[in-house]
């Protein structure tokens, strides 16, 4: 009886812990909300983004610009005027999971060198991944933000022609949004 109850404790306890880390990983390990529209698509946990194009560093969770000033780091909320023609959905983007990544400029500035003038990353505000919903600057938040009031857990299929993984059966989504269940622009 002993050995019974011992056994069932033990049980209850390890259930009880991979429950509490799997609770504590997900709230740790995700800033998909936070992430800026103008973000790529397919990161749910992002420290910085590097734009090769400017040599500039971005980090998601202070909304804070890292760039060089006459040899010095500076941070910033806003870009100089420097930058006021960069565009933020046509460039690309490198996430970049470490601290204070400028320190290491030179090595990523010679490693994503050819990422320069590339212009085929999509953002997560042009996903139609309903995922990406979450995020406050997608054009669907608000839709998804009604569908979490009215008890609707699951996103996915809300558009017609959605295949349930948030992604259209056809390929003429982009821009076509009144086919899909939705006014259009």
């Amino acid at each position: 009886m002993r050995y019974f109850l011992v056994l069932i404790v033990a049980l209850f306890l390890s259930s009880t812990s991979s429950n509490l880390y799997a609770q504590v990983h997900v709230d740790i390990g995700f800033n998909l909300g936070t992430q800026p529209a103008w973000g790529p698509t397919g990161y749910d946990y992002v420290d910085y983004y590097y734009l090769p194009d400017i040599d500039v560093y971005y980090s998601v969770p202070l909304h804070r610009y890292y760039y060089n000033n006459r040899g010095r780091w500076v941070s910033s909320a806003y870009l100089p005027s420097r930058f006021h023609n960069y565009n933020f959905y046509n460039s690309y983007k490198v996430v970049v999971n470490e601290r204070e990544p400028w320190r290491n400029d030179q090595a990523y500035r010679e490693k994503y060198s050819s990422y320069k003038g590339r212009h085929d990353q999509q953002s997560i505000r042009d996903s139609r991944d309903s995922k990406y919903f979450i995020n406050k600057n997608h054009p669907e938040h608000k839709n998804w933000v009604k569908q979490q009031k009215h008890g609707k857990e699951n996103y996915n299929g809300w558009y017609k022609g959605n295949n349930g993984n948030g992604n259209h059966k056809d390929n003429n989504h982009k821009n076509e949004r009144g086919n899909h269940g939705h006014k259009g622009k």
